[in-house]
């Protein structure tokens, strides 16, 4: 399983290598409106496709503002790039991914792969990273430094101070590297992986470490020993699944858009269809499902609110939450009221609260400002964004 870009990126954040900050787009006013609240000085907008030059082929292009985001996204969305294989030569390009652009002193190459003619893992690296690099390896063959890697008790070991020496970086970034190489051997075995590769990886001018680009291939027969994939999967069988329920995946949501106008924020499945079938009998519909998972922190939620207010068709916003022993009212509140300070989007908001610290999340709510009708059970709240929103109840 060959991952899209920013899976293999959220796997390497998850064992704490440092990525550039960046958002998913699937379409080219959704990335104007990202590109805007992140508000870069200067943005790398990059196709999700599996291409092996995708620089070369205008799948990695530059802008400075949310208009030259927009027109850029405009170009690669809906187009196709080489994929350099003998197979399915052409990938339709359906996401972006928009970053911030790093300025690099150094652009590295570092991988973790499987040597298919010896059946081992070995850890390739370069001073003289980026795009072309395996034509020029091609035609250097000293350009690359192999060091083999065997296997431990826990993780893979090797040489990875001497690996991390040879890339010629200043004695802090020495010592970095040499963990970033490690990480890298350690994701292999975690993830059962035959590809683990970054490139560049990049010594920003800051003195920092980044992987700018990132592969990450993953044993199809060993898929079975990691469920936690599943949604990457999904992503890659079917190149039209919504990247949105991805990033709401890996912020402990279940999210789907709907086709309705009145926005959901829902934890637990079984009050979602509730909630959603109550709407139904009021003879209104839901933008979207949404369950959040008792693990998720404020800053999760409002991801998954966030991803709620930036769809164009909500036009209101209905939050049904029971606080239990592990999700408290307060903390979706809180969520909440983040997502609402970022959004540029003003919507009606119904919210009942009931449970654990229900009149805490009211009060968490008011002090943050923001404009809400509270509702004393669901039928109220029903009844009262049907109203808002001019349907019948």
């Amino acid at each position: 399983m060959q991952l899209h870009e920013f899976q293999a990126k959220e796997l390497l954040e998850r064992y704490g290598l440092r990525i550039p900050r960046g958002r998913i787009a699937g379409d080219v006013e959704q990335a104007r409106r990202i590109a805007s609240r992140l508000a870069f000085s200067r943005f790398a907008v990059k196709a999700q496709s599996r291409t092996t030059e995708r620089l070369t082929e205008g799948g990695v292009r530059f802008a400075a503002s949310p208009d030259g985001v927009a027109a850029t996204a405009a170009a690669m969305l809906g187009h196709s790039l080489d994929t350099g294989q003998q197979t399915s030569n052409r990938e339709v390009v359906r996401w972006v991914l928009i970053e911030e652009a790093v300025a690099c002193a150094l652009q590295l190459y570092v991988a973790v792969v499987l040597d298919t003619s010896s059946g081992r893992l070995v850890l390739l690296t370069s001073r003289t990273g980026g795009t072309g690099i395996e034509a020029r390896a091609a035609n250097e063959p000293d350009l690359i430094s192999r060091t083999p890697l065997t296997i431990g008790p826990d993780t893979l070991q090797g040489d990875f101070d001497g690996a991390a020496a040879k890339l010629g970086l200043p004695e802090a970034a020495t010592a970095k590297a040499a963990e970033i190489l490690r990480t890298l051997a350690r994701i292999a075995m975690a993830l059962d992986a035959l590809q683990v590769e970054i490139n560049p990886l990049a010594l920003s001018t800051d003195g920092e470490l980044v992987a700018l680009d990132a592969k990450l291939q993953i044993d199809d027969n060993a898929l079975f020993r990691h469920p936690g994939l599943a949604a990457f999967r999904a992503a890659v069988a079917s190149e039209e699944s919504d990247p949105h329920e991805l990033g709401a995946d890996r912020h402990q949501i279940n999210y789907a858009a709907l086709g309705g106008s009145i926005g959901l924020v829902v934890n637990g499945a079984g009050l979602a269809l509730a909630t959603i079938d109550m709407l139904a009998d009021a003879g209104c519909e839901p933008a979207n499902f949404m369950d959040i998972r008792t693990t998720a922190t404020s800053l999760d939620i409002a991801y998954g609110v966030e991803l709620v207010l930036n769809n164009p068709n909500t036009k209101s916003l209905l939050v049904n939450v029971h606080g239990g022993g592990m999700q408290r009212c307060d903390t979706i509140a809180e969520g909440i009221a983040i997502a609402v300070k970022r959004s540029p989007r003003q919507v009606p908001i119904v919210a009942r609260f009931a449970g654990n610290n229900a009149d805490f999340a009211t009060v968490r709510l008011k002090s943050a400002g923001v404009a809400f009708e509270a509702a004393k059970d669901m039928k109220t709240a029903v009844g009262r964004i049907g109203a808002l929103s001019g349907s019948k109840t």
